[in-house]
Formats: C-alpha cells, structure tokens, sequence
C-alpha cells in the first residue's frame, strides 16, 4: 500500500507524535510519499526522523496510486493539501498537530488507534461538496474551488458593499454589509459559524449564505439547496472588492460578477468508528461541559 503525507508547519512539541506515526507506517511496510517541502521542515527545523519511499512536490507528481493523503496540522494545512494535490479520488486524513480542528480531527491521543482503523478499512468515507466559483469579465483563479467557503469582503479603507444576490436568476436580497459568505456543509463549522451561521451535517445538500455585519439586523443566514446557481453582484466605493476562496484572496473589480455552484465532484474523508459527526461537534464545541446541560 501507499499513501500520501502533506503538511506545512509543526511545532517542536509535535515530534514524538510524528515519530510514532512514521514509525507505524515503517513497520508496517507502507510506501509512503511526502510533501518535500514538508519534509524539509521536519528536517531542518525539527530534527525529525522521517520515513518515506519518494516525493512529490505539487498536484503534477502527485502519485494518483496512493490510497489515502494524510495532512498533517490543521484546519488550515487540510485545506492547503486539496489546494496542493487536487486529487478527488484519494481520501483526506486530518491529523491535529495545531488546536481546534473539524477536519483535522485525529488527534495525537488518539493517532495509533485511528491509525489501526484505517488500515483494518474501519471506516466511512464521507464525500464533501465543493463551490466552483466562475468570474465574469476576466480569468478565473488557478484553481476555482473551496471546499469551505467563497467570501466576498470590503477592502482595509473600503465603505460597506452593497452585494445582489440572485438565486437561479431570481433576486434573493440587497445585502448592505461587511461582505457575504457562500458556505459548504463542510464550511459550515467555519468562517460562517464564527459570524451567526447554522450548522450542516457534511452530507446537507445545501449551501448556506451568511451575511458579515450586515447594516440591516433583520437580514440573517439563509440556508438553500446546492443544486442552484448563486450569482453575486457588488457595488462599493473605489475600484475592488476582494473574494476569497478558503485561505485564497483575490481584488476584483466592482464590474466583475461571480457565479457560484457545486463542483462537479466532490472530496472524499474518512470518519473513524469513534468520531460520529454529532459527537466530534459536542467535543470540539464543548457542548455538555456546563453539567446542567
């Protein structure tokens, strides 16, 4: 078997953990094929003792024959490796080296026996929605997908916008506002979360739009199915606006109207027998920590 390991930052206090999963998949006789500049780090930055087989250095010498992709950090790491290797038909693993971590969810208390599973395949794979997003007037991005979240956002010295939203066409509001989120399921335990949005279960085949401090306080999240065409148009003071997409950004002129859909395939992940959706959201939210609850 192999398989693939991505990552772009830990920290010193991490390397007994890394140590003891290079070690299991060493003893276990996989092949394993890892980021270099990833590996780099481990090298020089922290002393690691890495093991592995070859490496890649992007999406084009990515081995397509790997069975899974670990990603190694957080959140943020997790997102870096669809951006980076851009392969729908491995699965994902998120191994926690950082704090909070929806995606990134294997934790290093629990990195040996999520990795007993894995290679036992006592897993679901769980497949993720994904937004393309598609420019008007200009070029799309390199890579016009988010697997979280598109979000249009006012410059630093930039007024509020004023964002048209319309839905297969028809007119959904005047948005008056800090800027506008299009959340995944996925995304839902994101950017959108942390402004007021509701949460999805990754398998919701919706998208939500949430609204960032919007100047009317009866405008909240709305949530509509994905299999519609959401079309924003922004009007603001100056020239550009910016768009992001994930950790992405990019300033886009006011005349520039963005599309959004789901991609046409989706990003598959694992979920462990003892990390069930619900109960990786009681434990990460602390939901249950007040005892009356």
């Amino acid at each position: 078997m192999k398989v693939a390991v991505f990552g772009t930052h830990v920290s010193e206090h991490f390397t007994p953990v890394l140590q003891d999963f290079f070690g299991f998949l060493k003893a276990h006789n996989i092949q394993v094929q890892v980021y270099k500049p990833f590996y780099d780090h481990l090298i020089k930055d922290i002393n690691a003792d890495v093991y592995y087989s070859s490496f890649f250095h992007s999406h084009d010498d990515f081995d397509s024959g790997n069975a899974f992709i670990f990603s190694v950090g957080g959140d943020g790491t997790f997102l870096q490796s669809v951006l980076h290797i851009r392969n729908f038909e491995v699965p994902v693993i998120g191994v926690n080296a950082g704090r909070l971590g929806f995606l990134a969810d294997i934790s290093e208390d629990h990195m040996r026996d999520a990795l007993i599973h894995i290679f036992k395949h006592n897993y679901k794979v769980v497949e993720r929605s994904m937004l393309e997003i598609e420019f008007s007037d200009r070029e799309n991005l390199d890579f016009n997908y988010a697997l979280n979240e598109t979000t249009v956002l006012k410059t630093d010295n930039s007024s509020m916008l004023n964002v048209m939203a319309f839905i297969d066409g028809e007119f959904l509001n005047n948005y008056w506002a800090d800027g506008l989120i299009v959340a995944t399921p996925t995304g839902s335990t994101a950017y959108s979360l942390s402004v007021g949005g509701p949460i999805l279960t990754p398998d919701s085949e919706n998208f939500i739009i949430t609204p960032l401090a919007p100047h009317n306080l009866t405008i909240r999240p709305i949530v509509v199915p994905d299999n519609c065409e959401i079309v924003l148009k922004v009007e603001g003071r100056g020239s550009n606006y910016l768009i992001s997409l994930d950790s992405r950004s990019e300033a886009v002129e006011f005349s520039t109207l963005i599309k959004i859909r789901k991609a046409s395939f989706k990003l598959k992940t694992l979920q462990l027998p003892e990390q069930p959706f619900f109960s990786t959201l009681r434990n990460k939210l602390m939901w249950g920590v007040d005892r009356r609850n």
